[in-house]
Order: C-alpha cells, then structure tokens, then sequence
C-alpha cells in the first residue's frame, strides 16, 4: 500500500479509538471489571465513565472545552463593510468535508460544516467585495471521494450563490496543505489581505498554519470563524445530552489531537 493510504488507515483507527465515546466506553468497561473483581476503586471508574458519557453529549461540556481553548474574536458586520474598497484582499473559505453523492441532486454537496462555512464566506464577500476563494481537495479519510472539496463547492457556489469562486485550490488533504498550496497562489495573484473563513472550534489551528505561510510573504491573515454563540451555562436543556452537543465535544477533541499532531 502506498504511504498516503498507511497515514489514511492509521489515521482512521487513531481517531476511533481516542474520540468519544470510545475512551469513556473502555474506561466504563474497566472500572465494571474491577468492580466485578472486589475492588471498590472499580466503582468509582465506573461512575465517572457514566458522568463523562453524559457530559460528552451536552452542549455545556462543548462550551466549556470551547473556552479552554480559546474563542476566537467575532467579526462584526460593521468590521466587514469597513473592508469595501481596500484593495488586494479574498475571503477564504477553508473546507471541511462534502457528500460524493446526494440523490436528490443528483451529484456531490457540501455537508453542513462545508455548507455553513460557505454561506458565511458568500455573504462576507457580497459585503466587503472581496473575491472567494476555496481550498479543500480529498482528506486524509475521505477515501470514497472521486471529485475533490473543490470542485464540488466551485460548482455550488456559482449554481445556487450566483458568485463564481475566483480561486478554487483542490489538493489539500489537511489544514496544514491548505495554508502551503493556498496562500502561494493568493500571492501571486497579488493578495495580500485574508479573511479566514472556518468554524470556531478550527480557527486556532487554522490561523497557526496560515500565519505561517502568509507572514514571511507580507500578507495579513485575519479570522472569520462561523459558529460563534453566546451560550447560557445555566440553561437547563444545554446539560441533557443531544446530538449537536455530541458532535461538538467530538469535533473539539478532534481539532484539540490535530493541534497537538501538528496537522
């Protein structure tokens, strides 16, 4: 097998294992064994397993990990009409997955973190006439994707937005391949201002891979996150479990192991 598909595998079998709710599964299963055994201390793994797999599926564990690790400032739409007329500058939207086939379409879309982020970059560029630009080719786990992230939100942007992308960068498997085949390109068109356009929960590790590439070339990178909230700790229905708030505290832990793997 080639390299890319050894990283894909590994990958894939990484994240299973260390997303929730597989960690908290096996530490529930440990602490039952030893309870099983006589040791009282089983009990306890046991219980905090239980509390965890909870927390893990409400929106205020979400919150509280959001937090932790730093929300980015929102952009405010006095900010963005601001930009009207200064020159040299895109709105770039980051992408974060698509469907190869949906049926009532009849071809490829982008999912709904791709299709949030997408709208978000849509209106940011109809107000600050800047140009779109995408990057998001076929992911490290996306091995059933024939057309990349590009192409398909290429086509969405100009068939339903009526808003060609000017730049469309269709190679990148990572946030780290965004940032070194993306801000090359928007420089030699002459870029030199970025609006970043990705989830909340992304934009630390967005902004650290494109600073990098894009401040020893001049260019200013600023952040655009989709998703920001406020969010009421005390409300009663964010500490029962649902399905955002799952998906959220997966996706914080997600980009929390890609910041620490540096991809």
């Amino acid at each position: 097998m080639s390299l890319a598909l050894d990283y894909s595998g590994f990958k894939t079998l990484m994240l299973a294992a260390l997303l929730p709710p597989a960690p908290l599964l096996a530490l529930a299963a440990w602490g039952g064994w030893r309870l099983k055994r006589g040791r009282r201390a089983g009990g306890w793994m046991l219980a905090a397993a239980l509390v965890l797999l909870w927390l893990s599926s409400t929106e205020v564990a979400a919150e509280w990990l959001s937090r932790a690790a730093g929300l980015p400032p929102a952009l405010g739409p006095e900010e963005v009409v601001a930009l009207r007329g200064q020159p040299h500058g895109a709105v770039l939207v980051l992408g974060g997955g698509v469907r190869r086939w949906v049926r009532p379409f009849g071809q490829g879309r982008p999912n709904a973190i791709t299709g949030d982020r997408l709208a978000y970059g849509v209106w940011l560029s109809r107000r600050s006439g800047w140009p779109l630009a995408f990057s998001g080719g076929i992911g490290w786990t996306a091995g059933e994707l024939r057309e990349p992230e590009a192409s398909i939100v290429a086509r969405v942007a100009e068939q339903d937005y009526g808003l060609p992308l000017r730049w469309a960068e269709g190679r990148s498997r990572d946030t780290r391949e965004n940032a070194a085949n993306t801000v090359p390109l928007l420089a030699q068109a002459g870029v030199r201002h970025i609006l970043l356009v990705t989830h909340e929960e992304h934009m630390r590790r967005a902004m650290r891979a494109f600073e990098a590439e894009a401040v020893p070339l001049g260019i200013s990178v600023r952040a655009a996150p989709v998703g920001l909230r406020p969010q009421e700790l005390f409300d009663f229905d964010v500490w029962c479990p649902s399905t955002a708030g799952f998906e959220r505290v997966r996706y914080l832990v997600y980009e929390a192991l890609a910041r620490w793997a540096g991809r």
